[in-house]
């Protein structure tokens, strides 16, 4: 998710004064975009939108507005942006069947009924850690909801990666986490990425469908600051990740075989947090933005921001698991 103006700034400075593949940034700055022009889906001041899901069953998009308290289901159709209040902030939401979801708040796990509104707690993994929020997440082939939560300062690794099963039991998978970030699947089901947002890099393990845990870590793409920090993540029909970058003003896609970048999409707005692939032929990419951690030139220069885009990507997407449903 975001952090701190400040944070941002040290990290960047870090990298770049760190990084030894200069002509290698310089070729990943010079990527254009192949998509068609962004445009202007709904337009609404969201603090923090984030959280982008896709439901392929009734065609509609799920989202957060984590600072504003609030879970967003939207139908591009009708243009209806249906509210939920949330007692807490929210950091992602998946969907679990025609009425209700999986949404992580700041003190556990919980089910929204989407049909009449009512919340019943779920887990209550992290309660006891006030310093720490739930972040992003999605669920695995398997149904099961892999959550991550962030440091609140933005300081400390002091989060974790869980895996939460459809019963409520909540198992840590990664540990020394700072702000848990996008986490997607191969279409395959052998490959898991995962972003944890001030290393600026996706990791990729090998996922075991069987017992649906995690091995064999290794660093699939490392992003130079230039571009920005990685937010939400999406994954394509060729297993290339679309990430938000925060900070960067755009959408980058990279290929985690080589690390490059393959396109980067600009959108008007500073900070670009999550993005899915939507619509009837899950052709037709949705990303939020963030209005948080802007300067005061920022806010003239990026008037929309916080607002809901789409593009055409000139590729597909895959369908999402829903939480407590096996993938086919």
């Amino acid at each position: 998710m975001f952090a701190t103006r400040l944070i941002f700034t040290l990290l960047a400075i870090f990298f770049m004064s760190s990084c030894k593949e200069n002509s290698k940034e310089q070729v990943l700055e010079n990527e254009s975009s192949t998509a068609s022009e962004v445009t202007l889906e709904l337009q609404i001041p969201a603090e923090l939108g984030e959280g982008a899901f896709w439901n392929h069953k009734t065609q509609e998009l799920y989202w957060v507005d984590i600072l504003g308290k609030k879970l967003y289901i939207y139908n591009p159709s009708t243009k209806l942006n249906t509210s939920f209040e949330m007692p807490s902030r929210i950091g992602t939401v998946v969907p679990q069947s025609d009425s209700t979801a999986v949404v992580a708040l700041e003190d556990g796990i919980y089910i929204q009924n989407t049909k009449n509104g009512s919340l019943t707690r779920l887990s209550n993994v992290e309660a006891d850690i006030p310093e720490n929020r739930f972040n992003d997440g999605k669920c695995d082939p398997n149904g099961n909801l892999w959550v991550g939560s962030m440091h609140l300062a933005e300081k400390e690794p002091n989060a974790k990666l869980y895996k939460v099963t459809p019963n409520g039991t909540a198992t840590a998978m990664l540990d020394s986490i700072t702000i848990s970030n996008g986490i997607v699947w191969t279409k395959d089901a052998k490959t898991m990425y995962y972003i944890d947002t001030p290393t600026v890099k996706i990791r990729a393990f090998d996922y075991d469908a069987e017992s649906s845990t995690i091995s064999n870590e290794r660093v699939a793409v490392e992003i130079p600051a230039s571009l920005g920090f990685p937010d939400g993540m999406a994954i394509d029909e060729h297993d290339n990740l679309w990430v938000g970058m925060w900070n960067g003003n755009a959408v980058v896609c990279f290929d985690p075989k080589t690390g490059s970048v393959i396109t980067r999409i600009e959108l008007p707005a500073h900070n670009v947090t999550s993005c899915a692939f939507g619509g009837p032929n899950l052709d037709i990419l949705y990303i939020t933005t963030a209005t948080v951690d802007m300067t005061e030139d920022e806010k003239i220069q990026f008037p929309l921001a916080g607002s809901v885009f789409k593009v055409i990507p000139g590729v597909k997407g895959v369908p999402s698991s829903f939480f407590g449903t096996v993938s086919k």
